[in-house]
């Protein structure tokens, strides 16, 4: 029997460790006895939809150091998107398209990395794979540091982006604390619709550092009045007093503290900011100190020289384990992770079904905030710390970090 090829894409917003997964399929096909070459659609599912593929088992023999180098180069080695698919139902010509180029390529499985929105992707897939009656082995590896994923403990990226968000939140409360004039700096950290970013930023405290002194996650119906009580409450106990905020944080009507109706992406979600400068005008109205807001925005997405080594390494074994999972029949699926304890910290690797997870998301339980809306709990930051544990192994050259060349992602733009 002649050996099938995989065929593999990444899609969404970039991280730290997708590239780790990536590396985890090829490492996986190469150990694998039913699968013979890795195929990188780029772009996302619109390299199969324009042929863009490259053959990454050949890329990855030109030089032994390459695998490697993938697992710590941030962001997508194979580019991104954001591509809806229509409901095949009303148009299945995508659909058609690209089963025929898994038939080309002698494709046996198709790996799709990313979040919420590629989730849907594989859905989509599955279902008229099912169709169709397609032995092709659809399975997602989860990816986003939203870490708002359902059926897994936490997601590829978010260890890292949370680790970049802790230390930075550190960082800034030495910059403050130096100044002994009573002032209000607010940090405003991504997260639509879960506050598991802005939570992360509670791991900066530490024996000298209570800062962030406020938590607010858009779990918790914002409000201005409270707020502006609790602002006062710390600056009467300190002089400097730190703010992290989710950029999705809205009141009790739903509303955004600052968004846009107008200005939505593929997928239909708002397009947010502007949350920390919308408070940051709010406090200096009301309060007269001096205030200062900060956004965070993409720089935690692809600080590689800040990666947590056990997001890495999670990583590369969902990658391996997805390529086991199709070995197995397994389909319709996302590979998952299950945490077994905490100290010492273990999970293990399962799957569970796409129907389970697509366009479904995971937000920070009630009961990891405090009751009073404006902080979170120890059990929080229990969950959290192992994940931010480990330093990776990035080579450095002239005093900057060494990637993945990825000039093919730039040639025909």
């Amino acid at each position: 029997m002649s050996l099938k090829n995989v065929m593999v894409a990444q899609s969404g917003g970039p991280t730290v460790a997708i590239n780790a997964s990536l590396a985890g399929v090829i490492r996986g096909v190469m150990a694998s006895d039913q699968y013979e070459t890795v195929y990188g659609s780029v772009n996302g599912i619109l390299g199969i939809l324009n042929n863009h593929l490259l053959n990454l088992t050949e890329i990855m023999n030109e030089n032994p150091a390459y695998l490697d180098r993938l697992e710590t180069t941030p962001a997508m080695y194979l580019g991104s998107c954001r591509h809806k698919l229509p409901d095949y139902l009303d148009d299945d010509s995508s659909y058609v398209f690209i089963f025929k180029q898994f038939e080309l390529y002698n494709v046996g499985a198709f790996f799709y990395i990313g979040g919420n929105d590629s989730m849907d992707t594989v859905l989509k897939l599955s279902e008229y794979g099912r169709k169709i009656g397609s032995n092709v082995r659809i399975i997602g590896i989860p990816k986003t540091i939203d870490n708002d994923l359902c059926e897994t403990d936490h997601t590829p990226g978010f260890g890292s982006a949370a680790k970049y968000i802790a230390s930075s939140v550190l960082e800034i409360a030495h910059d403050t604390f130096i100044y002994a004039v009573k002032s209000v700096t607010i940090i405003e950290i991504m997260g639509r619709d879960a506050g598991w970013l802005t939570a992360a930023a509670a791991l900066a405290r530490n024996g000298y550092n209570s800062a962030p002194h406020l938590i607010y996650l858009p779990e918790v119906p914002f409000d201005t009045d409270d707020f502006l009580l609790d602002v006062k409450r710390m600056l009467f106990e300190r002089n400097n007093v730190i703010i992290a905020v989710s950029e999705g944080i809205r009141d009790a009507s739903g509303n955004y503290i600052s968004a846009s109706e107008k200005s939505v992406d593929t997928f239909g979600h708002s397009q947010l900011s502007g949350a920390g400068k919308t408070l940051e005008f709010l406090v200096k109205e009301k309060l007269g100190v001096k205030v200062r807001s900060i956004e965070v925005n993409v720089l935690q997405r692809c600080a590689a020289h800040l990666a947590s080594k056990t997001d890495l390494m999670e990583s590369v074994e969902l990658g391996k384990k997805a390529v086991a999972l199709s070995e197995e029949g397994v389909t319709a699926s996302m590979v998952t992770m299950n945490r077994v304890s905490n100290d010492p910290y273990t999970i293990e690797y399962g799957y569970a079904e796409i129907k389970n997870i697509a366009n479904e998301a995971r937000s920070v339980p009630a009961e990891w905030i405090n009751a009073a809306g404006n902080d979170v709990t120890q059990e929080l930051i229990d969950y959290l710390t192992p994940l931010i544990q480990g330093e990776s192994n990035v080579t450095y050259e002239n005093g900057l970090p060494v990637y993945m060349d990825v000039s093919h992602l730039t040639k025909h733009q």
